[in-house]
């Protein structure tokens, strides 16, 4: 094999890396103040999470997590974090429905850890327990993302 074949086949091989992570942007917010803690701890949690995909050139995308995480006691909240974990990711030779499953679940999974981590350094720094979020499977979401958009898309048909 020549060294331009080499190239070639080197070009069109699926690349796939993560170039850097970042916190993008974070709050917190204690509306209760010092009232949080003269309660009994008893939490409700509530998270909510988005995710935002921009093409910053030919092969590196910018994929954002957003993680909103509000605790409750009593009806009232105590904590409200939120965390925009974005990431620099290197894709090049995956098209269609591969480099959207990859932007919408792929990415996001890799994402995921390090803004459980920081939801987790948000609250304990508020003086609240620790948080740890559970595991998401990215993949089950997207499946269900891909499903309901079929739906819609369907139900626009039929009208």
């Amino acid at each position: 094999m020549s060294d331009a074949q080499a190239a070639n086949q080197q070009a069109t091989q699926p690349q796939f890396a993560l170039q850097r992570v970042f916190v993008k942007d974070a709050s917190l917010e204690t509306p209760a103040g010092a009232k949080a803690f003269t309660q009994a701890w008893q939490p409700e949690i509530n998270l909510e999470m988005n995710t935002r995909t921009s093409q910053l050139d030919e092969k590196h995308y910018e994929v954002v997590l957003t993680l909103t995480v509000t605790g409750k006691n009593a009806d009232e909240t105590a904590f409200l974090v939120e965390v925009q974990q974005a990431g620099i990711f290197l894709i090049a030779g995956i098209e269609g429905p591969e480099l959207h499953h990859t932007l919408g679940a792929f990415c996001p999974n890799l994402l995921f850890p390090y803004a459980r981590e920081a939801v987790d350094n948000f609250v304990t720094k508020a003086s609240f327990p620790p948080l740890m979020l559970a595991p998401v499977n990215f993949d089950a979401l997207y499946a269900q993302q891909m499903q309901q958009q079929q739906a819609a898309a369907a139900a626009e048909e039929t009208h």
